[in-house]
């Protein structure tokens, strides 16, 4: 196996490993200082407890099966359980799987061990629920989190990735995803938005806010870590790879100063915060195009998504929608343009092993991408509803305004972050 192509493999996993951290930090700093370790907790905890489920049977609801030769389950929806444990894998197994017609790689590459991507994988499936948080932050008892943590993960996300990148019934139709734009993003922010409508709005108005340089760490933690994240999902070091990268900082960077420019001319200040939130919107829109589309694409992609995201928060706040960090306007509507514009700009020039886009001729792609962002978008909403609903059966999902007024570090967890927030 190819020890340059494993070892950036291993880097790349690092670096996403870093971004749950660093999401910690971001939305750590967007809440009131009662509320600090209450909403960090909840993306450290999916760092262990995302992990048991990987192991015990999640890599192989993703990865085990196909539905080219029908091994898959429910018709290439989920994985089978083939690989429960890391049963058969060991340190030759290559990564690399190929269906029964024409040999045609699935996933992986033989130059890199099964088990580095394996933990790749992990990652993704470990910063992806956790996304989710900033949406009902101060609302949601932890009991009941770990709840919707271990349900999401088996209802949505892991039949997700097993559709769209295990070889599932969207691969076969030939949706395109590089980085997750569906896997992670679209269906984070559906969900978040359910989530949000579901539990209402918080009781307590929270200041928010209460650490902007922390906003600051978590960002740039993000930003570095994402390289990790589009990058490495090439999964290989080569021109795509490269491309890929550099399209990630490019969307980035457009999309933040589209963003602090919007607010400076429509709020009269240029707001740091704003910038952040604009960086962090380009890099969920580049998510699902950076291996497919030129730098070019990327600096059109970087601009919409510094506009569409800002005006969606925009609308969320007009509407009066407690999604506390914008999860929805940011990853959701982020992800949702990004793989539309990935069926607008996507070239084989680019990457083979893509798609020509509807600026290159192929109309019936760009339609793929626009049913599988309703498919994704209705699903992710209504499992996540339902999930919430058959919880709160059994163990309550909200807070009373009692426990919001004393703050949720207190209640929940008889810790706190700062000694003047006792």
């Amino acid at each position: 196996m190819g020890y340059g192509n494993t070892g950036f493999m291993l880097l790349a996993t690092s670096l996403v490993m870093l971004m749950t951290p660093g999401l910690a930090f971001f939305y750590g700093g967007l809440v009131g200082r009662k509320n600090v370790l209450a909403i960090m907790i909840q993306s450290f905890v999916s760092m262990g407890w995302t992990t048991v489920l990987w192991f015990l049977f999640g890599f192989s609801m993703c990865f085990s099966g196909n539905c080219v030769d029908g091994t898959d389950l429910l018709g290439g929806i989920v994985g089978n359980f083939n690989w429960v444990f890391m049963r058969g894998i060991d340190v030759t197994t290559s990564s690399a799987v190929s269906t029964v017609a024409g040999n045609i790689p699935i996933f992986g590459n033989a130059g890199i061990p099964m088990i580095v991507f394996i933990a790749y994988q992990m990652m993704f499936a470990i910063i992806t629920p956790a996304l989710i948080t900033g949406a009902f932050t101060n609302r949601v008892k932890f009991s009941a989190y770990m709840a919707f943590l271990t349900l999401w993960l088996v209802l949505v996300y892991f039949p997700f990735v097993h559709m769209i990148w295990g070889g599932g019934i969207l691969w076969k139709w030939g949706v395109k995803d590089f980085a997750g734009g569906i896997v992670v993003h679209n269906i984070a922010g559906m969900a978040a938005l359910a989530s949000v409508l579901y539990v209402g709005k918080r009781k307590v108005i929270d200041q928010g806010l209460h650490s902007i340089p922390l906003i600051a760490l978590g960002t740039g933690l993000l930003w570095f870590g994402w390289y990790g994240f589009n990058a490495g999902s090439e999964f290989a070091v080569d021109s795509i790879t490269a491309n890929a990268f550099l399209n990630t900082d490019i969307a980035a960077s457009f999309a933040a100063v589209v963003w602090i420019l919007l607010a400076w001319w429509l709020e009269k200040k240029p707001k740091f915060v704003g910038l952040l939130t604009g960086a962090v919107a380009g890099l969920a829109t580049i998510t699902p195009a950076a291996g497919f589309v030129t730098t070019t694409s990327a600096v059109i992609i970087g601009i919409l998504a510094g506009v569409v995201c800002y005006f969606a928060v925009a609308l969320k706040n007009k509407l009066g929608v407690d999604d506390a960090l914008d999860v929805w306007g940011v990853h959701g509507v982020g992800g949702m343009i990004g793989i539309i514009l990935l069926g607008v700009f996507g070239t084989v020039a680019v990457n083979a092993s893509g798609a020509n886009g509807l600026l290159h001729g192929d109309s019936s792609f760009f339609m793929k991408q626009i049913v599988s962002v309703i498919v994704s978008s209705v699903y992710a909403f209504g499992f996540t509803w339902a999930m919430l609903w058959i919880i709160n059966k059994f163990t309550p999902v909200t807070l009373t305004k009692e426990e919001e007024e004393i703050g949720l570090d207190e209640i929940l967890h008889g810790e706190h972050a700062y000694t003047d927030a006792m």
